[in-house]
């Protein structure tokens, strides 16, 4: 059984640096990124304990058309799953504010 505070760690933390990964090939110097997640799915395969080495391995097999898709996986010391994860997102460069470009509603 996954105790819940746990299992909401584990998922807030995955959320929180996850869809970064599928910005590092498209990443610039100096360029400013948004991301906001679309789809964020996990699987809880067998118990976690908060005092255990995880190993999370975090794979972005695509990242266009402003969409990013990012696989992870959580491993414990003996190298089994605990914890499967998928999640998309959308991606916008950030427009600075000496753009041509601005908003009626600013």
């Amino acid at each position: 059984m996954i105790r819940p505070c746990i299992g909401c760690v584990v998922a807030y933390t995955s959320d929180l640096i996850f869809l970064q990964v599928s910005l590092n090939p498209n990443r610039r110097k100096g360029m400013k990124t948004r991301a906001v997640s679309l789809d964020h799915s996990m699987w809880f395969h067998r118990p976690l304990r908060a005092d255990d080495w995880i190993l999370f391995v975090i794979f972005s097999p695509t990242s266009c058309n402003a969409r990013g898709y990012v696989t992870g996986q959580m491993f414990n010391q003996k190298g089994e799953l605990l914890v499967s994860a998928v999640q998309e997102g959308l991606m916008r460069k950030v427009i600075s504010e000496n753009s041509a470009i601005k908003s009626k509603f600013l």
